[in-house]
C-alpha cells in the first residue's frame, strides 16, 4: 500500500519536517483557491506530487518532470514498490541523476492521480463531475508554480517532458521565463495543430456518447463510461504508433485460434492487432477516469503558447534567457518532426532538433528517451 503525506501550502514548519522525503511517494499540497484561465474559480486545488533526491542549500538543483496525457507523478520507483513510467531515465546514476538533482513531478490539475479533478469532492462532498472547470496547460503551470514556491524553489535548473509533458515544459518557460534555466521539449509543439485537435475531438466525442457518461455526472451510478473511454484509448494508441510497426508486429494474423473471417452463423474472431488495442483499452480503463481523460485531452487541444502574448513570436520572444533542447521522434505521425523543427527555429536562440530514432512512432519518447542521454548530459544536465 502506498504511503501518502498531506501538506498545507501555508504550513512552513510541516514542509521543513517533511524534508521532501521519501523518494517516489505521493504527497499532497493544498494550493488554496484558484481562478482558472477561463475565469472559473474553485475554492481549493490540491496537487499530488512526488520528489526524488535532495534539494541543495541554494535550491539550484531542482528539476521538474512533466507527465504525458495519461501519465502521473510516479516517474521513478524510489521507495515505492511500483515501477515508474520513466525508470531507467530518472533515478540514481541515470540520465536525470537523483543523486545530483532534486526531481519533482506533479499530477496535472484535472487528473485522477492525486490532484484535484472531476472525481474530487466539492465542499459538500459531491464529485465535481460536469462542473469541473475547463482547464488549460497554462492553468497547470500556474498551479505548479505554487508547488515550487512551497518547496522553496525559485528557479528550476531544468523543466522537461514529452508530448503533453513537453507542452507543459514549454509553457512553464513561457509563463515564468525568469524561473527556468533549461527547458527540454520532446515530441511536442508550440501549439496544437488542426489534425491533433481532430484526433483528440474524436476521442472526447466517443466518451461523451457513451450512455454511461451521464453528462459527466456518473460517479454515483452503478456504471461508468468504460466503453467510451476504451474506444478513445484505441483511437489515441493508433496515433501513438506507426503503420510499419503494426504491420511488422501483427500483420493480418489472427488472435490465437480466433477466426477473423466468420462463417455463416458464427461470430467473427479478432485479428492480433484488434486484441492488442483491446488490451491497451482495458489497461487504461482500469486505472483512469473518463472525465479526467476529457479534461486533459481538451487542455492539450487548447495548447497555444501565443494565447495571452499576442503571437507565437511574442510568446517565444520571452525565452531569451532560457537554454533549450528540442527533441523529436523521427517516425512520429502525431507530433510531426517538422513541428519540432519549427519550434526550434522560432526560439530567440534557434537550436538543432535532436532525434530519437525509433520505428514505433510517437511513443518513442517514452521507450527510447535514453537516446538523448549524451546530448542532455553535454548540454543541459552538466
Amino acid at each position: 500500500m502506498s504511503v501518502e503525506a498531506d501538506v498545507d501550502l501555508y504550513d512552513s514548519e510541516t514542509f521543513a519536517a517533511l524534508d521532501y522525503a521519501p523518494d517516489g511517494i505521493l504527497k499532497h499540497l493544498n494550493t488554496g483557491a484558484y481562478t482558472f484561465e477561463t475565469g472559473a474559480t474553485l475554492p481549493q486545488i490540491v496537487l499530488g506530487y512526488e520528489t526524488w533526491g535532495t534539494l541543495n542549500k541554494d535550491a539550484s538543483n531542482a528539476v521538474f518532470v512533466a507527465h504525458a496525457l495519461t501519465g502521473d507523478s510516479h516517474v521513478a520507483q524510489g521507495a515505492s514498490s511500483e515501477a515508474g513510467w520513466w525508470d531507467g531515465f530518472v533515478g540514481p546514476g541515470q540520465t536525470v541523476d537523483t543523486e545530483r538533482y532534486f526531481v519533482v513531478a506533479a499530477n496535472m490539475v484535472g487528473g485522477c492521480s492525486g490532484s484535484t479533478g472531476p472525481a474530487s469532492p466539492d465542499p459538500n462532498g459531491k464529485a465535481w463531475g460536469s462542473r469541473f472547470p475547463f482547464t488549460t496547460i497554462k492553468d497547470s503551470v500556474r498551479l505548479e508554480s505554487r508547488l515550487a514556491d512551497a518547496l522553496g524553489i525559485k528557479v528550476w535548473h531544468t523543466v522537461l517532458g514529452g508530448s503533453l509533458g513537453g507542452a507543459r515544459a514549454l509553457e512553464w518557460a513561457v509563463e515564468f521565463p525568469e524561473r527556468v534555466r533549461n527547458c527540454v521539449v520532446v515530441a511536442a509543439t508550440a501549439e496544437s495543430s488542426a489534425e491533433q485537435i481532430a484526433f483528440a475531438q474524436a476521442q472526447t466525442a466517443v466518451i461523451r456518447l457513451d450512455p454511461d457518461f451521464a453528462g459527466g455526472d456518473y460517479y454515483e451510478n452503478e456504471r461508468v463510461p468504460s466503453a467510451g473511454l476504451g474506444i478513445a484509448r484505441r483511437i489515441a494508441h493508433i496515433t501513438y504508433r506507426t503503420a510499419a510497426e503494426l504491420d511488422v508486429r501483427f500483420g493480418r494474423a489472427a488472435q490465437g485460434a480466433e477466426e477473423p473471417v466468420a462463417g455463416p452463423g458464427k461470430g467473427r474472431g479478432r485479428y492480433q492487432v484488434e486484441s492488442y488495442l483491446d488490451h491497451q483499452a482495458d489497461k487504461l480503463v482500469s486505472r483512469f477516469d473518463a472525465n479526467s481523460y476529457v479534461v486533459l485531452t481538451e487542455a492539450l487541444m487548447s495548447h497555444d503558447v501565443a494565447r495571452g502574448h499576442g503571437s507565437m513570436q511574442g510568446a517565444l520572444g520571452r525565452l531569451g534567457g532560457v537554454r533549450f533542447l528540442v527533441g523529436a521522434v523521427d517516425s512520429d505521425r502525431l507530433y510531426w518532426p517538422e513541428q519540432s523543427e519549427l519550434l526550434a527555429r522560432s526560439l530567440p536562440d534557434p537550436c538543432n532538433v535532436h532525434y530519437i530514432t525509433s520505428p514505433i512512432g510517437h511513443d518513442g519518447f517514452l521507450t527510447d528517451i535514453e537516446q538523448l542521454r549524451e546530448v542532455l548530459n553535454r548540454e543541459i544536465l552538466t
